[in-house]
């Protein structure tokens, strides 16, 4: 005898209770059902995929909501209430979560329900979902069973785990996926068999951050003399396929002859332009030491390159680097000013914890700035136990360091990034030192600053990251290169050799 389509449902009430009548049945199926729908468990339709959105997917990137194309986003009250934490922050993540608000308050203002899903401009639906363990539906072994596993039930990474069986429950024919950059998180929903994600609309492709050699491109012996008499020379596309607009290649004829050239914009190779020594008024001089910094001289000196990223691990000197070049070109009268910036990892929020006026708050997170300018503008005096030290003036005062003078005219700006939003920056020469703690929004918000004449440098090392919300495939200084290869007023230098000390550069290397 085949079984009817109500023996065929699971059991929705005590199964010690046999003699249940069959109006029992109907009402708590019926309540169920309604359940279903007022907690959002099921999606508007079984075509595509319901993407489970964690709390630091959506202050990542506000903009997520719009990138899921066809499938439905789910989006649980409890994320709304983490949200709603961080909402009164005066920081970029605060930023972001009241964003979000208001980017929901949007889709939601003419919807029926919320849990009953709102269709998005890609042609799938955004909707919230309620998890409330004492009224959700809840006859699911495989929830059961994660109960067991889990039994805090108000933890949020739990109940987010629990709406993701739950909506597996009800949407069978369609897939569940949870989408989290919390590693945590991941490795409990696959302990439990549930599909998670990592947000990569911002990542970009390993390759990019493990590289760092130079790409060679192959010429024969009578091209490289052509090119090393002229200055430029120009091949067929097919030869250099690959190559971006402004990166820098050796030209190769054999392994020992090379010679290091950049491409530019209307597919010519030129010869690097840079000055054999960098030239600071009484200070002192610098010389590139290997090919990568001399690559990076010529793109920090071009004029037509108002956009320069760097890749390099400790003691490859990319921050000395390119504050020496912004003080040549700031002295040779390109710039109207020099600014040094980097970024508070907690964007502002230790600050308080400091004594003394807000220049003093800042002083430990801008000294290696401050050690930098020291090295490049300190005169030229004999070094040793016999060196004279500065002696205070008849005020009482000790004599200013030259950079602080350029300082107090206005010339020299050294500054964290807390309060950058909002400045239009002109013509300045603007670097931005340990860029790889910026998310992508950070960094979109520094590009869009920069005025007609201004340069923008960013410089850092991609394998050391303090921010727990991203990663060295999806920080601000490589999400800024990805995004903005190929234009004509960008270029890229990766550093791989040391040259602070040998100690230094074992260190990088081996630790």
């Amino acid at each position: 005898m085949n079984p009817t389509p109500e023996a065929m449902q699971p059991a929705l009430f005590d199964q010690s209770n046999a003699t249940a009548p069959t109006t029992t049945i109907r009402k708590t199926r019926r309540t169920t059902n309604k359940a279903v729908e007022e907690f959002g468990l099921k999606a508007p339709s079984q075509m595509g995929k319901n993407y489970v959105l964690d709390t630091n997917v959506l202050l990542h990137d506000p903009g997520c909501l719009e990138r899921f194309k066809e499938n439905h986003i789910c989006i649980l009250v409890d994320v709304l209430a983490e949200l709603d934490k961080f909402k009164s922050e005066q920081n970029e993540r605060g930023a972001n979560a009241r964003r979000v608000h208001r980017r929901l308050t949007d889709i939601f203002s003419t919807a029926a329900s919320v849990t009953g899903g709102v269709p998005t401009v890609g042609g799938g639906t955004i909707r919230l979902v309620i998890y409330d363990p004492t009224s959700c539906p809840d006859n699911s072994e495989q929830l059961k069973q994660f109960y067991r596993i889990f039994p805090d039930r108000e933890r949020v990474d739990h109940r987010i785990l629990a709406a993701c069986f739950l909506l597996r429950q009800y949407n069978p024919d369609g897939q569940v996926a949870l989408v989290t950059k919390d590693i945590n998180l991941q490795l409990k929903a696959r302990a439990v068999s549930i599909e998670c994600q990592d947000y990569l609309n911002d990542k970009v492709d390993a390759r990019e951050v493990s590289n760092y050699d130079v790409r060679r491109v192959e010429v024969d012996a009578s091209e490289l003399h052509r090119f090393a008499s002229s200055g430029e020379i120009e091949l067929q596309q097919e030869r250099y396929e690959g190559v971006a607009i402004n990166e820098y290649v050796l030209l190769s004829s054999g392994e020992k002859q090379t010679i290091p050239a950049r491409l530019q914009f209307d597919g010519k190779f030129v010869r690097l332009n840079i000055p054999e020594v960098l030239k600071i008024p009484d200070g002192t001089t610098l010389k590139p030491l290997n090919l990568g910094q001399r690559c990076l001289i010529d793109a920090l000196l071009n004029p037509d390159i108002s956009l320069v990223t760097c890749y390099g691990h400790a003691g490859t000197g990319k921050t000395l680097v390119a504050v020496a070049a912004g003080l040549h070109e700031m002295f040779n009268r390109k710039y109207n000013g020099i600014t040094v910036s980097r970024p508070v990892v907690s964007m502002g929020d230790q600050l308080g914890f400091l004594p003394g006026s807000l220049d003093e708050k800042m002083r430990p997170w801008l000294q290696p700035i401050h050690d930098a300018l020291d090295l490049l503008m300190r005169p030229n005096v004999p070094l040793g136990p016999k060196r004279k030290q500065q002696k205070p003036t008849a005020s009482g005062i000790t004599a200013k360091k030259p950079y602080e003078i350029l300082m107090e005219q206005g010339i020299l700006e050294i500054e964290a990034l807390c309060y950058i939003r909002g400045r239009s920056i002109p013509n300045r020469f603007f670097i931005l030192d340990e860029a790889q703690q910026l998310t992508p929004q950070e960094a979109k918000t520094i590009v869009t600053r920069m005025s007609r004449d201004s340069k923008l440098v960013l410089v850092g090392d991609p394998a050391q990251i303090d921010n727990p919300y991203v990663d060295s495939r999806s920080n601000g200084l490589v999400y800024t290169r990805n995004r903005l290869k190929g234009q004509p007023f960008t270029a890229h230098v990766a550093l791989n050799r040391g040259e602070r000390s040998e100690l230094a550069e074992a260190g990088a290397q081996l630790m």
